[in-house]
């Protein structure tokens, strides 16, 4: 730990704060009223949020890095129990059940931000060379990106294994890898994608596909894109809000609740929720190109993928245009997990950025930070 300086301070990055707060307001109201028993809890949420993001920010990140590596390969360990000791739920083996206190843990949820700093640790101990990595960096790199999504997968989990691989070959492609090894991985996925569907996928992921392509979308698709269309420019009051207020749409304070919003905000609602999210992410990628340090530059631009991933998908679920999948929008929907991790991820980024240059004020004149 350290005495926080007024001059350390002042490189704290407040604009990513104040596009989250009105973010998580507006899920607290629309969670309010659709069932506000949840919004009481999410509030408890949002504090313990709060109380994780202080003590995440205020941890000597870049002089303990070398217990990422040890952080990673826990999250490993708990993703290996849950293979032999998980606790099963609606025919997904995800949970740890943790003994005395009669509550679980979900591992895959620990991964994306030990995968995040594990990624930042790699590159920043061997940037890439001018032209990319070569075979043998990406390799090593990608074993660390492919181990948990395979573990996680296997659950199944297909929707959260396939965020972590996006978002670490997202991150690769970012940094730089020599072009003939993205062309040699379109094309094999290109060859290998009607073999994955056909032996991999559960028969229930094959059903969500076939759903996805058909001409007729679900049932929990219908009422989301009634919900969407009957909010207009403005939205409809509480009382009018028919869809979510009489329950026809399905989740509507989780997976659904862009179809909440709609419906009571309207397309001007819609739109303002999009900007913000649209906004934070060419923040975070501004902190990522005018950053030459490879940890704030991997962490920035790893939770802007992670963010475009998870807003994409599940907007264009509601809509109809991408399979139903349990993804949430980030730092809206209802769940701890899912916010808690962002939050923790943004402390990390914050505490990358604001103690970057904190030697450079104590008076030594010297730099212990790598």
């Amino acid at each position: 730990m350290w005495r926080i300086d007024n001059r350390i301070l002042a490189q704290f990055d407040i604009f990513s704060i104040i596009l989250i707060i009105p973010l998580v307001l507006t899920s607290n109201w629309l969670i309010g009223e659709a069932v506000p028993a949840l919004a009481q809890k999410q509030l408890a949420y949002i504090g313990v949020a709060a109380l994780t993001f202080l003590a995440v920010f205020l941890l000597p990140i870049r002089r303990m890095n070398w217990l990422i590596p040890f952080i990673y390969w826990i999250s490993i360990f708990l993703l290996f129990m849950v293979e032999f000791f998980g606790h099963a739920r609606l025919g997904a083996q995800r949970w740890i059940d943790i003994p005395f206190i009669n509550a679980t843990i979900q591992p895959s949820e620990f991964v994306k931000p030990a995968l995040i700093l594990m990624l930042a640790y790699l590159i920043n101990k061997s940037p890439p060379p001018m032209n990319g990595y070569k075979l043998k960096e990406f390799l090593k790199i990608s074993f660390y990106i492919l181990l948990p999504f395979i573990l996680i997968a296997k659950e199944p989990d297909l929707g959260t294994a396939l965020v972590l691989l996006l978002i670490g070959f997202g991150v690769l492609f970012y940094i730089g890898v020599y072009w003939k090894i993205w062309a040699f991985l379109v094309g094999g996925i290109l060859l290998f994608s009607p073999i994955a569907y056909q032996f991999l996928l559960h028969d229930y992921q094959r059903t969500r596909i076939h759903d996805f392509v058909s001409e007729k979308p679900s049932y929990h698709v219908q009422q989301s894109i009634i919900a969407i269309g009957s909010g207009g420019w403005n939205g409809k009051s509480k009382e009018d809000a028919t869809q979510t207020q009489m329950r026809f749409l399905p989740i509507a304070t989780s997976d659904f609740i862009f179809a909440f919003l709609v419906e009571r905000t309207g397309f001007l609602g819609a739109m303002g929720v999009i900007l913000l999210y649209a906004l934070l992410i060419l923040h975070l990628m501004s902190l990522s190109i005018f950053n030459s340090d490879y940890f704030i530059k991997v962490v920035t631009i790893a939770i802007a993928f992670m963010i475009f991933i998870y807003m994409g998908v599940n907007i264009s679920m509601t809509i109809g245009f991408a399979p139903v999948v349990g993804v949430p929008l980030p730092m809206f929907s209802y769940g701890g997990s899912s916010f808690i991790n962002f939050m923790i991820l943004f402390a990390i980024m914050q505490n990358l950025i604001t103690f970057r240059y904190k030697d450079m004020y104590d008076g030594r004149g010297t730099k212990s930070f790598l």
